[in-house]
């Protein structure tokens, strides 16, 4: 899995249809329509999410490590 940054990682919800409802400080809360899931992106700079993190977010929005390219 290649690591991404919290900016890159929110251009590519919303290529896939989700949201940004609000920014809270450093953090980005997305959703969906049609589901109960909210996502907290942080986003700090160009700073690579950590592997568990990053691959929760991709299991909770649907998408799959393919997406990320």
């Amino acid at each position: 899995m290649r690591q991404v940054s919290g900016q890159e990682l929110a251009r590519v919800l919303e290529r896939h249809g989700w949201s940004l409802i609000r920014i809270h400080s450093s953090h980005y809360i997305y959703s969906k329509a049609g589901s109960n899931v909210r996502l907290s992106v942080p986003v700090h700079g160009n700073r690579p999410l950590r592997i568990g993190l990053q691959a929760h977010l991709i299991k909770m929005a649907g998408l799959t490590d393919a997406d990320l390219e």
